[in-house]
């Protein structure tokens, strides 16, 4: 299993989506956004219903013989528990990344992505989290220069995935 958090538009769904082109199948890509936004059309908030489903989802994955990667901002204030807990209970291999992104920069790549014009500077300014660490995660850091193509690799080759595509 595979964490990758951050503030929005710090790289982690196109890592994400990268480490699954390159693997092929077999992995399951659990997005916060896509359970909490999507699916559920839910605020962020603590004890919220997306953070039950993401973690039964998860589960159902790695249970399934999927590898899982769990990718989202993911607040430590509000699912730090959540994320320990699944970690402790899978008896695989994780691994988990903070992708630490200065404010001006997710600015910038969020420009550039198709959902630009849903939010801007207002909202990611509320969202953002500098070093949002959560304890006892043992998060290893994705810098700011890092570019697609080493994260991936460091990603896969931490997490002993190997290329299969």
């Amino acid at each position: 299993m595979i964490v990758l958090r951050g503030n929005s538009a710090s790289g982690k769904s196109t890592a994400a989506q990268e480490i699954r082109n390159r693997f092929g199948r077999g992995i399951a890509i659990v997005s916060q956004d896509t359970i909490r936004r999507i699916i559920l059309k839910e605020l962020d908030q603590p004890g919220g219903v997306n953070i039950g489903l993401i973690d039964l989802t998860a589960r159902y994955a790695l249970h399934h013989g999927y590898h899982v990667v769990l990718e989202g901002m993911l607040r430590a204030d509000y699912y730090a528990e959540m994320l320990r807990r699944l970690i402790h209970d899978h008896h695989g291999r994780s691994r988990c990344y903070y992708f630490d992104v200065s404010f001006e920069e997710t600015l910038r790549r969020h420009a550039t992505k198709p959902q630009a014009d849903e939010y801007g500077e207002v909202e990611m300014r509320a969202w953002y989290r500098p070093r949002d660490y959560v304890p006892g995660l043992g998060e290893r850091c994705i810098a700011e220069a890092t570019p697609l193509n080493d994260a991936v690799e460091r990603i896969m080759l931490e997490s002993n995935l190997r290329q299969e595509c």
